[in-house]
């Protein structure tokens, strides 16, 4: 069954083993609260049952079990999140206070919502925005006309307001989709081209000028990506780097301008493309001593996957097994081909459920969405790419439509949280998917999945002690001990 790569590894993020710096999980005493979400019902991240975990079933191999072990550990968890991009934050603005006090809340508090922890933004414009801009004058190599004054209009509020909504922190990542068009080789935003040689530099200070302006508004930038999907030309801003101009170009200029402009401690992501490609972009760039040292990891989208294929996660898991000293982030992901008859396809959601797992079981530490929020078009995108958010708001109406997907990945980021460590997690049997982290309170979250046509019992084993339990079909529980 397609989405079914699981990969454990032995990689930790904290520089010791993690058995040796983490208390030792209780076995005993604590029930386990169930939540489910489950097609064709009224369950959405609803609390569906108890269950307390007991000695002595015998196992019984023709049986379906899922085995958690808190004992093996592996990374731990920076956070689970989505973008806030000029459309989302548009579309914000046009919802009345209600409306955007709900919004804020089923995001970003922990309680009421689903407790986003992570976030993404653009450097000036993507496609998912109403029209192409940057922050100087077209020609301005000394970047002396720098203004974020777009952005204050409905993206910064927007930000500052996500941030508040979270309890005050929130790391924030910034991509760009392309340099201004007189640093490229095709003078245009549009349609990919690559960065001219001699603007290089003026490209990397670009960088640190849209740190200290965000900054300067209260907004803390904890990591920059070197470029939006650099092997693809797009229809809409794009830019080019082959491997080794990537390398430079991080190498030779953002680096050492980061340090240079005291940013030596913000994070520099590459990559930032499909998992197709990831294992030779890690090889070109984290070979190279002096390009290595500037980069903290490598961020991966999941739009490699063509119907009939299988996502490519052991991609991932190779370049954690590689470079067990780098991080890796899934950066982006998004539903395309948008249809408003399907804002409630339920596989919509399982596909997010089945990549978060995947990704997560094979070295990944964090997992953002792609926009938070889309109107009743699936935009606004200046260049009609548009597609589904987990949640929408139909501007006419004024109505928030919460999808599947919502809910599929609350099921992850409301339970699991930043400083989690996954723990050891598998299936006796591919019909069901399952990770688990042990959070920094000691309650350990176990995401189980059902993308079958029929109800599943199964037995939950933590360590030697087991539950017997049961999942609807088309069904995603989050077991909380």
């Amino acid at each position: 069954m397609a989405g079914m790569t699981i990969v454990l590894l032995a990689h930790s993020t904290t520089g010791v083993a993690a058995e040796a710096s983490m208390e030792k999980f209780p076995d005993t005493g604590k029930p386990i609260a169930i939540y489910t979400s489950a097609a064709g019902s009224d369950q959405r991240l609803s609390k569906s049952g108890t269950a307390a975990l007991q000695p002595g079933h015998k196992l019984v191999e023709a049986e379906t079990s899922i085995f958690v072990d808190p004992g093996k550990r592996y990374q731990s968890l920076i956070g689970i999140g989505g973008a806030i991009t000029d459309s989302s934050a548009e579309v914000f603005a046009k919802l009345d206070p209600a409306r955007q006090a709900e919004f804020l809340k089923a995001y970003y508090d922990r309680d009421s919502g689903i407790g986003y922890s992570l976030a993404r933004t653009t450097i000036h414009s993507s496609d998912f925005s109403s029209a192409s801009y940057t922050y100087i004058e077209e020609g301005d190599k000394a970047l002396s006309t720098f203004s974020i004054d777009h952005d204050r209009r409905f993206r910064i509020p927007l930000i500052k307001r996500a941030i508040e909504a979270a309890g005050g922190k929130l790391p924030l990542y910034a991509s760009p989709w392309s340099a201004p068009a007189f640093m490229k080789t095709t003078n245009n935003m549009l349609k990919g081209g690559s960065l001219l040689p001699e603007y290089a530099d003026a490209w990397a200070r670009y960088f640190t000028r849209f740190i200290a302006a965000y900054e300067k508004e209260g907004i803390s930038i904890w990591a920059i990506t070197v470029q939006n999907e650099p092997m693809a030309t797009q229809t809409w801003e794009s830019m080019l780097y082959t491997a080794e101009e990537e390398r430079d170009f991080l190498k030779n200029h953002l680096g050492p301008t980061m340090h240079k402009a005291g940013y030596g401690d913000k994070k520099i992501i590459v990559w930032d493309h499909n998992r197709d490609m990831m294992t030779e972009r890690a090889r070109v760039i984290f070979d190279d001593p002096e390009a290595s040292k500037y980069a903290w990891g490598m961020g991966f989208h999941w739009y490699e996957t063509w119907a009939g294929f299988e996502p490519m996660y052991r991609n991932v898991a190779t370049v954690a097994r590689n470079y067990p000293d780098k991080h890796l982030l899934l950066t982006e992901a998004a539903v395309e081909k948008f249809d408003p008859a399907r804002y409630q396809y339920w596989a919509n959601g399982e596909r997010y459920g089945s990549s978060i797992i995947n990704d997560l079981n094979n070295g990944a530490e964090g997992w953002t969405d792609w926009n938070i929020l889309l109107d009743e078009t699936g935009g606004p995108n200046h260049v009609g790419n548009l597609c589904f958010a987990p949640i929408h708001a139909d501007t006419r109406t004024g109505e928030l439509i919460y999808t599947p997907s919502y809910y599929y990945i609350g099921h992850f980021s409301k339970f699991i949280r930043p400083g989690a460590h996954r723990v050891s997690a598998a299936s006796s049997r591919s019909t069901l998917l399952t990770t688990s982290f042990l959070n920094p309170d000691n309650t350990l979250s176990t995401v189980v999945m059902n993308p079958t046509d029929k109800e599943i019992a199964y037995n939950f084993y933590v360590g030697s002690d087991s539950a017997q339990l049961s999942i609807p079909a088309h069904a995603i529980q989050t077991l909380v001990r």
